[in-house]
């Protein structure tokens, strides 16, 4: 298993992985047809943020992304895992890496909004929750998160 820098050739099956993954969340078809865009990795997103896959047995099997905020924050955009992985160790894998990437570039804070069901592994990582704003369905809110590093 390894992490390495996600090219622009692979925007379709990180695109697959998104989907399936929030999909995995119980989410409509409908609804998640709703978010297409938010849940498209497209080549230039590749091309202009980092973006790291997790390559097991030479298949991509997840991956994140992040935006730089300034020279001291950067925001987790993205964190996801094909949904038969969900749950065996590999999101911890996966931010963990992620983590230690930011504090060997001497970022300070990160920051990220939480998928509602995802809440709990952030907190078990050490993230805490300063926030949360109310999301396009009624009454589901998106924790937002922090980690000083």
């Amino acid at each position: 298993m390894k992490v390495e820098k996600a090219t622009s050739n692979d925007n379709e099956i990180l695109t697959e992985i998104t989907k399936k993954s929030k999909a995995y969340w119980g989410y409509s078809e409908e609804q998640i047809l709703q978010w297409i865009d938010n849940l498209t990795i497209s080549k230039e997103y590749i091309e202009n943020n980092p973006v790291f896959k997790l390559v097991n047995d030479n298949t991509i099997i997840g991956y994140y992304s992040y935006l730089i905020k300034d020279e001291k924050n950067i925001k987790l955009d993205n964190l996801f895992l094909l949904p038969e992985y969900i749950g065996k160790g590999f999101g911890k894998y996966l931010i963990n890496d992620f983590i230690n990437r930011m504090r060997i570039e001497k970022f300070e804070k990160i920051i990220l909004d939480s998928e509602p069901n995802a809440e709990e592994f952030y907190l078990k990582i050490g993230f805490k929750k300063i926030g949360q704003f109310e999301t396009s369905i009624k009454n589901r809110f998106m924790p937002i998160m922090e980690m000083i590093l």
